[in-house]
């Protein structure tokens, strides 16, 4: 396999830019008068360091920050009070990658070190002091990649001992030392031709490296792996579509459909220790808007699935949109906290929903707590025993007109795949929430094997298309405050425990709130939208820093030394 691997090639106290390399090409000395940053030695990350999540406040070891998916900050340095004298403190510019989308990973954070992905599987790794590059890795992609080829984004690295683990837009999965960048192996995941892709930063379960799969707008048949860190070989698989004769396999019409009937997993789940389940969220069926040749529920896709980590068996899963016609991917973060609910203390997943649905579970049994709609939705607007109870499925029918047909939300819906969070404290749930009007137009169409298959389409309106930022109560789904944006965004929220929310937008600000009242502190302009991105916290040298992501930059702030 061909790689790029260089130390410290450019630097500079703000700005670190890399240059683009062939595959085999030998590194350009460093500029004069910076040294070469020698490839740190690093100590082990352990399962009890990925148990402990952000108890150390110098580490940000999983894509979320811990397993609980809240993505929220036990740090306190900055404040509400000071939160508006925050500063640039250095920028690292990507050069070589794909322009677009840019970042839309988490960079983890240990021993002064910033490890990132990059879309077209690039990677790095970056001294979290200055911004300047340690080493860089660069995938030698092939030709003809299939959902790859349109959706190149990767989402971050996990992280174990002293390797780092990343997915691949050609269905591989590899492991990297982490002080060098060397690539210690690399595993077929399944074959990319078909249309499987692998964008989503794997979990660390008990030894274990986790991960799903991206292309359910193929033909493909999704699924939940883990693999073992040492070897890379697989130690299970869960299929999120069953086979014929299987539990749920009824819910189908057709049982032909089922080896490519969709449902990828390409979000990054959560884990609880106690009940040593793994909760990850499932994608659409497939194909996305025609539903002709699939009637029934469709299990498990557009589901929250529960599974044992020890062996991937399902023990319970909750579907959010039954026979989804929309695109609606149940691809979002799940939420793991501990509230009370009528009076009962309970162990809850919450999850803001494509489908513009808010859900809070009983994560031990699956248990619908509840269900609430957090945008203005006219596609349903309650949820009853088999699910929301449809008002409108953005179908004109024949001889209506978009007069008479109320519209429904776009295909990345209510929110997508950028992280909400959640503040434990405040019992608030903090998600970017997108108001957006579109119908949609379904048609047959022949099936071809690593070929897109959506079989319809949407149109998008104009109006509405603002996003707002909300905070949700997730005893009652009620919306507790919100600050609104000019235009949908799909930028991710961060929220920390002095009380504090960051969140981006499609302008390309990076914004401070206050988390009680959702009153606007801080802003800075990054220069390109903040897309699926989401801030992360860390400390060193005694300063609080925050990062985000913004297209091919990272942006590290802090408070002005005193």
């Amino acid at each position: 396999m061909k790689r790029i691997l260089t130390r410290a090639l450019t630097a500079a106290v703000t700005i670190a830019s890399v240059a683009v390399l062939a595959a085999g090409q030998e590194a350009p000395p460093p500029p004069v008068g910076l040294p070469p940053l020698p490839p740190p030695v690093l100590p082990m990350v352990t399962t009890q360091d990925l148990l402990d999540g952000l108890k150390h406040p110098s580490r940000w070891l999983t894509y979320s920050g811990d397993y609980s998916g809240r993505r929220h900050s036990p740090l306190k340095q900055i404040t509400v009070e000071n939160a508006h004298r925050l500063a640039a403190q250095w920028t690292f510019q990507a050069e070589g990658m794909v322009i677009g989308r840019g970042f839309e990973s988490t960079p983890l954070v240990m021993d002064g070190v910033l490890y990132i992905t990059g879309n077209n599987n690039m990677a790095w790794a970056i001294d979290a002091r200055s911004g300047r590059q340690i080493w860089r890795y660069r995938r030698a992609l092939p030709p003809g990649l299939t959902y790859g080829a349109g959706n190149p984004s990767n989402r971050g690295f996990a992280a174990l001992g002293d390797r780092l683990f990343m997915s691949t837009l050609d269905g591989h999965l590899l492991a990297f030392d982490r002080n060098t960048g060397r690539v210690v192996w690399d595993v077929v995941v399944d074959d990319y031709k078909t249309g499987h892709a692998l964008i989503a930063a794997p979990l660390i379960v008990k030894n274990k490296v986790v991960l799903g799969n991206s292309g359910g707008d193929f033909p493909t048949r999704g699924f939940i792996d883990a693999y073992d860190p040492q070897t890379g070989a697989r130690a299970w698989r869960f299929y999120t579509i069953p086979e014929k004769g299987e539990p749920g396999s009824e819910t189908w019409s057709d049982s032909d459909v089922l080896p490519r009937g969709g449902g990828a997993a390409w979000v990054t789940g959560s884990y609880d220790p106690d009940l040593n389940l793994i909760y990850w969220g499932t994608g659409n069926p497939n194909p996305d808007y025609y539903g002709g040749d699939r009637k029934g529920s469709n299990l498990f896709t557009a589901s929250l699935v529960a599974l044992d980590a020890d062996t991937g068996k399902m023990k319970w899963h909750y579907q959010f949109t039954p026979h989804d016609l929309h695109d609606w991917d149940s691809n979002h973060v799940p939420v793991l906290a501990d509230i009370t609910i009528g009076g009962k203390p309970r162990k809850v997943v919450m999850v803001a929903n494509r489908n513009s649905f808010f859900y809070t579970l009983d994560r031990t049994t699956g248990e619908l707590l509840v269900a609430k709609p957090y945008t203005a939705t006219k596609w349903a607007r309650e949820v009853g025993k088999d699910g929301p109870i449809v008002q409108n499925d953005g179908v004109i029918p024949p001889g209506g007109s978009e007069a008479t047909t109320p519209c429904v939300p776009d295909f990345r819906g209510g929110t997508v795949f950028n992280p909400p969070s959640y503040d434990p404290a405040l019992q608030l749930f903090y998600v970017m929430a997108r108001e957006t009007c579109a119908y949609y137009t379904p048609q047959k169409m022949e099936v071809a094997l690593g070929r897109n298959f959506m079989s319809g389409g949407m149109r998008k309106l104009a109006e509405p298309d603002f996003s707002a930022l909300r905070a949700l109560d997730p005893k009652t789904g009620d919306i507790k405050w919100e600050y609104r944006l000019p235009t949908s965004s799909l930028a991710g929220v961060m929220s920390t425990a002095s009380g504090l929310v960051f969140a981006g937008d499609n302008e390309g600000n990076f914004n401070a709130f206050e988390g009680k009242t959702g009153k606007k502190l801080w802003s800075y302009r990054t220069g390109s939208p903040i897309w699926g991105a989401a801030g992360n916290s860390f400390m060193l040298d005694g300063r609080q820093f925050v990062l985000i992501e913004s297209g091919n930059t990272m942006i590290a702030f802090a408070l002005p030394e005193k």
